[in-house]
């Protein structure tokens, strides 16, 4: 649903599609309920807010420091919510396709030399966010393509960054199967990536 009232929409695979790397109990547990919460806070905080019941999640996202002080910050936390974990279950997949990145593979060879170094600068991007965040691949017009991190449900597009692959680093997206050990997680997070659809991203912002 592109405006209120918002809606979870169903994964794009089976809760049990992305095993071994991410377990069916986190997935239903990350989808059904923290996403759920997310769209339900912010579903609650809009809900007397009749003006802005035609706007996408993206321009509520990006204008939230214009609107009211009052759902400023639930648009933030909430808005944010849904936005990337909806990005982040889309950017999965358990389709053999999933490695085809096609023009994104050569502008990541172009921007950061080979494939080994991107995914270990990606790993240490993920490792670095403390507490709760996540870790992104950007597109940043003009300059190519940079890693950058977000804190708690902060998201890249208010910086006018356009978001190609992300990974959840809270510890709900990983403690069920890695506890605290978020590097196992992230390398297993690498074997489900769907870089097709990254790529298609890509090419649309290109």
């Amino acid at each position: 649903n592109e405006h209120y009232p918002f809606v979870n929409p169903p994964l794009p695979y089976a809760y049990d599609a992305l095993e071994p790397f991410i377990d069916t109990k986190t997935m239903c547990l990350h989808h059904d309920r923290h996403l759920q919460t997310y769209v339900n806070n912010l579903n609650e905080t809009l809900k007397g807010w009749c003006d802005l019941h035609d706007w996408s999640l993206e321009k509520l996202i990006c204008n939230a420091d214009c609107l009211p002080e009052v759902i400023r910050q639930s648009i933030k936390n909430n808005g944010g919510g849904v936005y990337n974990h909806i990005f982040y279950f889309n950017g999965m997949s358990d389709l053999e396709s999933r490695s085809n990145a096609g023009m994104l593979f050569s502008a990541i060879l172009e921007d950061f030399g080979s494939i080994d170094s991107f995914f270990q600068e990606f790993k240490n991007k993920a490792l670095s966010v403390f507490g709760s965040g996540y870790a992104w691949l950007v597109l940043e017009r003009g300059s190519g393509l940079k890693l950058v991190t977000s804190a708690n449900q902060d998201t890249p597009i208010v910086k006018n960054l356009c978001p190609i692959a992300t990974i959840d680093v809270w510890e709900h997206a990983y403690y069920l199967k890695h506890y605290n050990q978020r590097a196992a997680y992230i390398d297993d997070w690498f074997q489900v990536v769907d870089w097709c659809y990254a790529n298609e991203l890509y090419m649309k912002y290109k």
